[in-house]
């Protein structure tokens, strides 16, 4: 059984986080990429982090408003590590792919949640960043599917800790369709544009 101080531990110390199980970038349709980040263990005791804050909110003056709580309000040092873990181990991969794109840390790193009854869905958009990056933190739950109409692929087959990487503007409105039961728990992260 994992007790709060195992939960502290992990989320301060950023243990048992990296999925190390390769460093493959798989293309699941143009320009929407996958690999591997978390492991679900991590996963999970980010949700149970995060739940416990109670500050999951919807911000009024997003145009896209989501009921989410920050990595930063979660833990100042577990957002260090995670904007230091996606320069590390993902930029790299990005890289191989998009050989341009430099790094400039994170706008920002947040927790979503959807649950029948209350915030359900989200309605096409763009995200204001330079490459946005979605982990599903669950999957016991139904519906939710982050889905990118354009490119004609969602993140249904996408496993637990695994990274959904796409550039972030124009090219690839998403959604996140109506969940129908359970929870759903997804962690999002915007990468910084570069100043000019």
């Amino acid at each position: 059984m994992t007790t709060p101080t195992d939960d502290l531990t992990r989320i301060l110390g950023y243990v048992d986080a990296a999925d190390h199980d390769g460093d493959e970038l798989t293309e699941l349709a143009a320009d929407v990429y996958t690999t591997p980040f978390w492991t679900a263990p991590f996963c999970a005791t980010v949700i149970r982090a995060a739940e416990a804050t109670g500050a999951f909110a919807a911000h009024p003056d997003d145009p896209v408003p989501g009921h989410e709580v920050s990595l930063a309000v979660i833990s100042p040092r577990l957002f260090d590590a995670v904007q230091d873990d996606v320069g590390r181990r993902l930029w790299p991969r990005l890289r191989r792919v998009w050989p341009y794109v430099d790094y400039h840390g994170l706008r920002d790193a947040f927790v979503i949640t959807y649950r029948p009854g209350g915030q359900d869905a989200l309605r096409i958009h763009h995200d204001v960043a330079q490459v946005s990056i979605s982990i599903r933190l669950n999957d016991d739950y139904t519906g939710a599917e982050l889905e990118f109409p354009r490119q004609g692929v969602s993140n249904a087959g996408v496993a637990v800790g695994r990274a959904l990487i796409w550039p972030s503007l124009v090219t690839h409105p998403h959604r996140s369709a109506p969940i129908t039961s359970g929870v759903k728990y997804s962690l999002t992260i915007w990468c910084e544009v570069p100043s000019f």
